[in-house]
């Protein structure tokens, strides 16, 4: 296997000032690639690429990407800035609990416009270039609530079933085009996002932090959550060129807890 190099290839991660996807665009720019952080936290964008300091071509761009105006002109920005988008990691996401019975058509519909509509409309954002130049690398950060069920997160585990849906019918789509698309399936991940979830169960169920995290932890046959590096590393390898043959996959990193 070669060493991933991704000199001169420009790469985009929403979601980028934190968690998962700081943990990619960190390994991003480390194998050579422009990156482009994009998130709706102008503050923490700024923060991450202070942290990637070593690198000289990270950039910020703030942007929504549930908002189609707003998707289309930080793509544009991003593409005068550093050229057409060879990599696409769409890793912004949102997760929100409720029983079913008590779901509002607004959670419902927040789950969607962020966890599938904004992978919807980066992708078409990033896709005619690299369909114009017969190369590119799409990596959807899904989750394993789009390969199994969870129980008092359906609009989640919805819109991350669609994202998986998506990969699928869109990597036979390009098959022939040079262009690649893949899912990631991270289980339960010490990131911001587990912290939310940790709360949410503890403000639901009156339990303890510790008790919230051993009941997590049960569900995980190797009995840990998972590192953002962890993930990262998958993703570096399927947007390089080892990975040519790999599309339309959803690769679980969750110890075990999908097989």
């Amino acid at each position: 296997m070669s060493a991933t190099t991704l000199d001169g290839q420009h790469a985009v991660v929403t979601g980028g000032g934190s968690g998962i996807g700081a943990a990619i665009a960190a390994a991003l720019a480390q194998a050579g690639a422009r990156v482009t952080l994009m998130g709706r936290d102008g503050r923490k964008l700024a923060a991450q690429r202070e942290r990637l300091t070593a690198f000289d071509d990270v950039g910020c761009v703030a942007m929504d990407v549930s908002e189609a105006d707003s998707v289309a002109h930080a793509f544009a920005a991003a593409s005068q800035a550093m050229g057409p988008v060879d990599i696409l990691v769409n890793n912004a996401g949102q997760a929100q609990a409720a029983p079913f019975a008590a779901t509002s058509l607004s959670l419902w519909q927040q789950m969607l416009d962020v966890n599938l509509t904004g992978v919807f409309l980066c992708t078409q954002a990033a896709l005619p270039s690299m369909l114009t130049r017969a190369h590119g690398r799409i990596v959807n950060i899904a989750s394993t609530a789009g390969q199994k069920g969870y129980p008092y997160v359906a609009a989640y585990c919805a819109a991350k079933h669609g994202v998986i849906g998506l990969t699928r019918s869109l990597a036979l789509e390009v098959a022939t085009q040079g262009v690649t698309v893949n899912a990631v399936c991270p289980g339960y991940t010490e990131t911001e996002l587990l912290h939310h979830s940790l709360d949410q169960i503890v403000t639901k169920t009156g339990r303890s932090q510790e008790a919230a995290r051993a009941a997590l932890l049960r569900a995980n046959p190797q009995q840990r959550f998972i590192a953002p590096d962890e993930v990262a590393r998958a993703v570096l390898w399927l947007v390089s060129a080892d990975a040519a043959a790999m599309t339309g996959q959803s690769i679980s990193i969750s110890g075990g807890e999908v097989m």
